[in-house]
């Protein structure tokens, strides 16, 4: 975002940014993060809505939205909270432990989320970008299920980021570990032998991220990103794991800006459902399908 007044940029920075190049912190990708964060001062609304659908039998779908209301604090660190929500369909699928029945329901509030961005090398200014990234979240709702369930969970990631050809193409690195405390809700009336467990868990997640997003016109850049996601928990070690790829489109200019990404699951392994047709997808937490819209407006 092109936040010229508030950044204090000299005339050549200004005709770097309305020559169509992203500005600091936009977000070029629907999963990764840049290294970049916003000037002190300036403020930023994000809306992200994310469609998680098919795991390979009955009907599944999922829609994930997120409210995100961004603060430079300074020129290196920025905060953030955020308004989480969730709507998930069920019909014709049991899994044990994870979808105990079907369920439609509309968009409920699930959670909130707080986070906070430090930058130790800029991309723009030091050749290559380094980035701190910490949240924090608490839930109340399964995302696989829609069932009533606290979740705590504290992610840290390293952000890399590198441009190249006069900030053309931009490259970016995400490295992440994901850990969370969580507990079920009793649930009346179950099926006969169903598994749902309603004492605590505690798992920790491996996450990794690679992408490139290359400039094609003024305000317009393509791309790719891929995500690797594992997860351990104390009693079983690795439960699951999966690798999600896919293309992204952003437009971006000094008032607001838009990323489109689609992420399909490639490959993935782990615990496995009866029902499930697929052996080399993970489907018990993920689906077949991902895609994100995420809409940024700067104030």
């Amino acid at each position: 975002m092109k936040y010229l007044k508030a950044t204090g940029l000299s005339g050549a920075a200004a005709l770097f940014l309305f020559s169509g190049a992203a500005g600091a912190d936009e977000s070029l990708f629907g999963y990764l993060r840049g290294a970049e964060t916003l000037p002190k001062g300036a403020a930023e609304l994000v809306q992200h809505v994310t469609r998680r659908w098919d795991k390979g039998a009955g009907d599944y779908t999922g829609y994930d939205s997120k409210t995100e209301l961004e603060y430079g604090v300074t020129d290196r660190f920025t905060s953030a909270a955020y308004l989480l929500g969730q709507s998930v369909s069920t019909q014709g699928l049991l899994i044990d432990g994870y979808i105990p029945k079907d369920e439609s329901s509309g968009l409920k509030l699930s959670g909130l989320e707080v986070s906070a961005k430090y930058n130790f090398l800029s991309p723009a200014k030091d050749d290559f970008g380094l980035a701190a990234y910490v949240s924090g979240a608490y839930s109340t709702l399964d995302p696989h299920s829609g069932q009533k369930k606290d979740k705590y969970t504290v992610e840290t990631w390293l952000l890399a980021q590198k441009n190249f050809i006069d900030d053309q193409l931009i490259w970016v690195g995400n490295l992440g570990l994901e850990s969370s405390y969580a507990k079920r809700k009793p649930i009346n009336g179950l099926p006969a032998g169903f598994d749902w467990p309603t004492g605590p868990e505690m798992e920790i997640g491996i996450l990794a991220g690679t992408g490139v997003s290359y400039r094609i016109a003024p305000k317009w850049f393509v791309g790719a990103e891929a995500l690797y996601d594992s997860e351990f928990e104390t009693e079983v070690g690795q439960e699951r794991w999966s690798v999600q790829a896919g293309p992204n489109i952003h437009y971006g200019d000094k008032n607001g800006w838009f990323t489109l990404s689609w992420l399909p699951q490639l490959r993935g392994g782990g615990e496995k459902f009866a029902a499930q047709n697929d052996t080399g997808l993970h489907l018990i937490e993920k689906t077949k399908q991902e895609v994100r819209v995420k809409l940024g407006f700067n104030f």
